[in-house]
């Protein structure tokens, strides 16, 4: 799970996992006397408002998915490792187990080839030429960390042009245009952070609630498409989300993207990220106002502004290193409805093993990720077992995918995105599952994107059957909803459903709900001691994953095709899908 440590994060980081038996292992898990035991123990049926039985997800098997995931044998699952893949083969062994067929013609896997790229900071620089002539090295990770998506060894800009875009967006249905009338070609763009509705609030785009055109990932995309050479982000903490320290601390080192037919030539030679300060001098040295220019960047008429007389020369020396890891997917097939998709995903890779101790912590250096992602991943082969032992088969396909490398930026669910397994317009409706809170029952449910897509009608029926309300994320100017895998099905128009424990909790209420949270996020979050503990509380992830297999299940003996809102960024893009079908 991709996390910034601020303090409105606490509501959103959570999870879980478990260990019943150190010693417990792959083969043993996938055992036919393991089998067995769960079948005895899923006794009891689920019987949802729609009136359709399942067998019970039961705290036992995910007890001992959690014990395996989160042990030190599978070394924190980093893809491309030992660990990565011992993951991979335990979920094959599972999805077998269970009766799910392979997604991927005769196989479980996707393979997802990956590219490590480090640009070396000695042989590296980016330095600004000046009104008056004068040259201005800004120094990196203090004045601006950058980097490229070309997978080449050396990159290099020269006298590039900087202009203010404004927010860099094209976003047709809100009437909005940063680039209009400008040409970009090799020019060096710099933009703001977020969108205008962070700052409009309710007059345009989603209110304070961010869009996917306030993600920095757009606005290097948009760039690129505009022909751009260079993209300079300026930081600002509030509408960042996040302070300076996490951009030089994320952006900096090696950097891991997907393999890609191109080697990244349809992205600019240069991403990067500026500081304030730097943005602020930069604009008084070209006779500009800052506040002004941002002020003037909230309106839909908005002209873009050159920033007369400075441009950008780089050069960058990068080491590169190739890897590869895979998707792991598995299907049940429909009876009546078998070439459309209901999707379950999670990803199940963590941050393995680190070179040095972490933390004060002068022994343990494995990630084990119990909470981050054990959880989902578990989860996953939880709700999968649910369905195939259903009485009556499920009318459409469901197909259970475990993604890799969501911890460097999201790349398998990315990969899928763009070699799906199954076409868009055949994918009814996803539910993404990353870090589940193991916090105890609770009255309500987290909706990370509230308000974003009809699934959110057919969960609050599910919920409110459940005696549970519905609770947007605290902080939907975040943009938490872009965060995680299923954000890479959203960007293709595939309605998506991201979901979290409630913090309202039945015993301790709102108060117990949040101190666990906080507790995470100080003291677990990518830290080795993102262990599982006996004590922890499953009641929680038993229910909300009933209540997500429940969501599914409306879906998967239905004929129904919910959409995205009126108003939504990806409802165009649903749109044309269905139109195709």
């Amino acid at each position: 799970m991709i996390r910034y440590l601020t303090p409105a994060l606490a509501l959103l980081m959570v999870a879980c996992a478990a260990e019943d038996d150190p010693a417990t292992t792959a083969t043993d898990a996938a055992t036919p006397d393991s089998a067995t035991a769960r079948s005895d123990a899923a006794t009891m049926s689920d019987v949802g408002p729609d009136g359709i039985a399942l067998p019970a997800i039961e705290e036992a098997g995910l007890r001992e998915h959690l014990s395996v995931l989160a042990s030190d044998e599978f070394e924190g699952r980093a893809p491309a490792t030992k660990g990565g893949k011992k993951t991979r083969e335990y979920l094959i062994a599972e999805m077998k187990r269970i009766g799910l067929e392979p997604a991927n013609g005769d196989s479980y896997e996707q393979p997802v080839g990956l590219v490590e790229q480090t640009m070396i900071p000695q042989q590296s620089s980016l330095s600004l030429t000046k009104p008056d002539g004068s040259t201005w090295p800004l120094t990196y990770r203090q004045d601006a960390v950058y980097w490229s998506k070309q997978v080449k060894q050396d990159i290099s800009i020269e006298d590039s042009e900087l202009v203010f875009v404004g927010f860099g967006v094209v976003a047709p249905e809100y009437g909005w245009n940063d680039y209009e009338g400008l040409d970009v070609e090799g020019k060096t763009v710099v933009m703001l952070v977020n969108d205008p509705g962070f700052y409009l609030e309710d007059e345009l785009f989603n209110g304070r609630s961010m869009t996917y055109y306030g993600r920095w990932t757009y606005k290097y995309e948009e760039a690129a498409r505009q022909g751009a050479a260079a993209a300079l982000v300026i930081h600002e903490t509030d509408p960042a989300a996040y302070g300076w320290g996490v951009v030089e601390g994320s952006w900096s080192g090696p950097q891991l993207d997907l393999e890609r037919p191109d080697e990244g030539a349809s992205r600019i030679p240069l991403e990067g990220w500026i500081t304030k300060d730097v943005a602020e001098a930069i604009f008084e040295d070209a006779g500009l106002d800052y506040a002004e220019a941002k002020q003037a960047a909230l309106s839909p008429d908005f002209t873009p502004m050159p920033l007369t007389g400075f441009s950008a020369t780089a050069t960058m020396k990068n080491a590169i290193n190739r890897s590869e890891s895979a998707n792991v997917a598995g299907k049940l097939v429909g009876t009546k409805h078998p070439d459309d998709y209901v999707l379950y995903m999670a990803h199940w890779d963590h941050l393995g093993k680190t070179f040095a101790a972490v933390g004060g912590d002068t022994k343990d250096t494995i990630h084990n990720g119990a909470v981050d992602n054990a959880t989902g991943t578990a989860g996953l082969l939880g709700i999968a077992e649910s369905f195939a032992n259903a009485a009556v088969p499920p009318e459409r396909s469901i197909l259970f995918l475990a993604v890799t490398a969501e911890e460097s930026g999201l790349l398998g669910s990315a990969y899928f995105g763009e070699t799906p397994l199954v076409p868009f317009k055949n994918i009814v409706g996803g539910i993404n599952m990353d870090a589940v809170a193991p916090s105890g029952p609770a009255k309500d449910l987290i909706v990370v994107g509230y308000g974003a897509s009809e699934l959110e009608d057919i969960l609050k029926t599910v919920a409110e059957a459940d005696g549970k309300y519905l609770r947007p994320d605290a902080s939907p100017e975040k943009g938490y909803f872009y965060r995680s895998d299923h954000i890479s099905l959203a960007k293709k128009g595939v309605p998506m459903l991201y979901l979290d424990v409630g913090i309202d909790k039945i015993e301790g209420g709102e108060e117990a709900g949040r101190a666990w949270d906080e507790e995470y996020t100080a003291n677990r979050y990518h830290k080795p001691a993102d262990e599982y503990d006996e004590s922890w509380d499953m009641r929680g992830l038993v229910e909300t994953f009933s209540i997500m297999r429940d969501v599914g299940k409306t879906l998967a003996y239905s004929e129904d095709w919910p959409t995205w809102y009126d108003g939504n960024e990806f409802r165009a893009l649903r749109d044309e899908q269905m139109a195709d079908r």
